[in-house]
């Protein structure tokens, strides 16, 4: 029965099962995958962190000991944008070799082909040391999910090496920026619209601290496969009425970091840099980078299963966009950490957004030959030395 799991089909129900991100509304596609897995013989739990903001995560084989060989990913998608879509955006419809709609290549496409995977290898997971799957709600705004979950499970389960399977086109990477978003807000003093002179615009404070952050120096040497940091102002928002004054504005700045980059004192610097026009600042998502040394034993055996399925070695490379490893990855000990899935890296939050089709069998695939290593390799780690 569990080779009859398709990931194509799989993938195709999950699209069709809306869970944009914000709006809430995880719950249906976790229930889905949870009774799925559920007559596949896993442990199912569900944990909520909101009303409707349900994760699932399913476990199979080993005990309370072993360092599980973890797959993990998210189960919400972004909203549709204002553009038109040329095909349902929830309809999950094949056309020639793509699989479209919203979350079709971030991340359903992972999702799915993890979870083939897994039920295709059935009772081989009850082999020490097991397997964790994590399908994690809320991602998208900010790892609201994984952020409560991974401190939950890591006081039940270990975890000795992670799979995210966010779109890299089947390709390893083994890190991502990390995600520093900032909330900004400046005060004035309402007035007459026709009498500003009897009035303090917030907005004119505003735009000038955007226009200063435009030539914010971060001053921090680039990473050799990460780049550099990086500052967007994202949204700008002030006032009630045309004809008033405004006396607050709030903008909001997306700042992506790498390696090595204090959180904090990025915050601090920013402030300062800004004295005189913003009144209040405040993080309101904070994600530290992720990195794996590429020459850690197991990253390297990653590497090598993908080696030989390509003919040539892959290129060390990181993502510019955070996952849920930026929680994940420390909620269990630092765990080395492989970003490899079948989405389109370039396709993510994209109108018209697909996968193509023949990288999900692909990546179950993959994803089976790197659990049949991984017994090797944990009886190498953890049982022979």
């Amino acid at each position: 029965m569990n080779d009859a799991i398709n990931p194509v089909t799989l993938c195709q129900e999950l699209v069709r099962i809306q869970s944009v991100n914000p709006g809430g509304c995880e719950d249906q596609c976790a229930q889905f995958l949870g009774d799925l897995l559920l007559g596949g013989g896993f442990e199912v739990t569900y944990h909520d962190f909101a009303p409707g903001r349900t994760s699932v995560v399913a476990r199979k084989g080993g005990s309370c000991d072993s360092s599980r060989l973890c797959f993990a990913g998210h189960i919400d998608t972004v909203p549709l944008g204002f553009n038109d879509w040329s095909v349902e955006p929830f309809g999950g419809n094949i056309v020639g070799d793509k699989l479209y709609g919203r979350g079709a290549t971030d991340m359903k496409s992972g999702i799915a082909s993890f979870v083939a995977a897994a039920m295709h290898l059935g009772d081989e997971l009850l082999a020490d040391p097991g397997v964790l799957l994590i399908m994690a709600a809320g991602e998208e705004t900010g790892c609201e999910g994984s952020f409560p979950l991974g401190q939950e499970l890591a006081k039940v389960v270990r975890v000795g090496a992670m799979i995210i399977a966010e779109p890299t086109y089947n390709q390893p990477k083994v890190g991502h920026r990390g995600a520093l978003w900032l909330r900004m807000t400046t005060k004035g003093k309402t007035a007459h619209g026709a009498m500003p002179e009897l009035g303090v615009n917030a907005l004119y404070k505003a735009a000038r601290a955007t226009q200063k952050l435009e030539d914010f120096g971060f001053n921090v040497a680039p990473h050799p496969h990460l780049g550099g940091n990086s500052l967007s102002v994202g949204n700008l928002h002030a006032g009630q009425n045309v004809n008033s004054v405004p006396d607050h504005a709030v903008m909001e700045v997306d700042i992506r970091t790498i390696p090595g980059v204090r959180h904090d004192c990025l915050l601090e610097g920013v402030g300062a840099y800004l004295e005189g026009d913003i009144e209040e600042i405040e993080a309101f998502v904070d994600l530290n980078s992720v990195w794996t040394d590429p020459h850690h034993p197991w990253i390297e055996r990653v590497y090598a299963l993908c080696a030989a399925r390509d003919g040539e070695q892959p290129a060390v490379a990181a993502l510019p966009f955070f996952t849920d490893a930026s929680v994940l990855q420390p909620a269990f000990g630092g765990a080395p950490t492989v970003i490899l899935g079948p989405g389109e890296t370039h396709m993510a939050h994209q109108t018209d957004e697909y996968c193509v089709v023949d990288n999900l069998p692909a990546a179950v695939c993959l994803y089976k030959a790197l659990w049949k290593d991984y017994l090797m390799y944990y009886k190498m780690v953890y049982i022979e030395r």
